[in-house]
């Protein structure tokens, strides 16, 4: 396989899929649809992996999914279910190791395939996930959205990234308007104030790193499959930047990273963007019926304002590496190849061939995780360092 190391690089054929020459392992699932994995590395060692499960995205009987992977094992637990409202679909769970050293599971829960009435949970874990406090509801603005972890400052300030699912009157939500905001908490998570990113709209999915200089940044998923956008902040988040475009492609898919020991910033993506491509999903829920839903999707051939582009391939699954505090990326190596035929998301039919939704993580060892959704079925994880993200010729 050619490496993606030279950003004029093209990258070859992903007809075939590709697995890359590591250590990887398929956490055990129970339901026909697994995706939005979010891992988190324990102080004895352990690995824990969230994501949600069951028939079908924006169904309600999807809910949190959390498995372990025991110290010094390739092996995961067979899962646990952590959420069961059977009137909303629970989706995007994130695990955080609170100032209180307390663990955080947080997620969403929304009405159907309807992201524009989604809320926030949390339970809390006092003995690292073995057992969990009562659901609560944390931010109940309808429409709210998370999907990257929260970020503890230098200066003890606890940062949420989410983005706000918006709708036109009477219209469908399909992610024409959303907007990131960042919820700023100096009290470990007792009270919160919002700051909004400016002009972001279409930018989402937004993380938060903090560079050995002290200074923030930020990388978006983009709603017009475009490029992944970055901003930044020298104020410990009180004011953003306005998002730009990054030289990384986006798929409009979900992307994350996260800042090594060393300061350098690990990034997994899809090396994928819409480009010249015109075969189209609506949304992502366009196979999800509502009866009580009355509004109607937005007439998208005749819109005159940019409109969200679903369906662009869902694949390679890459990881890049920036020495630079996120200004250029100096390598890239993709993980897995293939297709990333992603024009339903209809897990019990099979049809689905993305790999996305990833997350990353290091550990106290230093090994970089990462583990993504595989063809909607299983979450797939792999463990790999820098020197092999630096190697070329995979």
């Amino acid at each position: 396989m050619t490496s993606l190391q030279d950003n004029n690089n093209t990258l070859s054929d992903t007809s075939i899929e590709y697995i890359a020459e590591l250590p990887y392992a398929d956490i055990p699932s129970l339901y026909p649809q697994n995706h939005a994995a979010n891992l988190l590395p324990l102080g004895n060692g352990d690995l824990l992996c969230v994501w949600f499960g069951g028939t079908q995205e924006g169904m309600s009987d999807i809910s949190v999914m959390m498995s372990r992977l025991p110290a010094g094992t390739m092996v995961w637990d067979a899962p646990i279910q952590l959420s069961d409202d059977p009137t909303r679909s629970e989706q995007n769970p994130i695990l955080f190791r609170a100032p209180d050293a307390r663990l955080w599971l947080l997620y969403t829960a929304q009405k159907s395939g309807n992201q524009d009435t989604s809320i926030v949970r949390r339970r809390i874990s006092d003995n690292d996930g073995q057992t969990w406090g009562p659901v609560e509801d944390l931010f109940t603005q309808p429409g709210t959205f998370v999907r990257e972890p929260p970020v503890i400052l230098e200066n003890g300030d606890l940062l949420l990234p989410l983005f706000y699912c918006c709708t036109q009157p009477g219209e469908k939500w399909v992610g024409n308007n959303d907007i990131s905001a960042v919820k700023i908490s100096t009290d470990g998570g007792l009270s919160w104030s919002e700051v909004e990113v400016p002009n972001s709209v279409g930018c989402v999915h937004m993380g938060i790193q903090q560079l050995n200089d002290g200074s923030l940044i930020a990388l978006y998923r983009s709603r017009w499959a475009d490029w992944i956008y970055c901003s930044r902040s020298e104020d410990n988040g009180r004011t953003w930047s306005e998002p730009e475009p990054t030289e990384l492609p986006n798929n409009n898919s979900s992307i994350q990273f996260v800042k090594l020991h060393n300061g350098h910033l690990a990034l997994v993506y899809n090396h994928s963007q819409a480009d010249e491509q015109t075969e189209r999903r609506v949304s992502l829920y366009d196979e999800i019926e509502d009866e009580d839903d009355s509004a109607t999707l937005p007439d998208l051939a005749n819109m005159q304002q940019r409109s969200a582009f679903w369906g662009t391939p869902r694949a390679p699954m890459s990881i890049a590496l920036s020495s630079d505090g996120g200004r250029s990326w100096q390598y890239k190596r993709d993980i897995m190849r293939g297709d990333g035929y992603c024009m339903t998301n209809n897990s019990e039919r099979k049809l689905n061939r993305e790999f996305s939704y990833p997350s990353v993580t290091q550990a106290a060892d230093g090994r970089i995780h990462v583990a993504f959704t595989y063809h909607r079925q299983f979450i797939r994880h792999f463990v790999l360092d820098e020197a092999w993200i630096k190697q070329t010729g995979n």
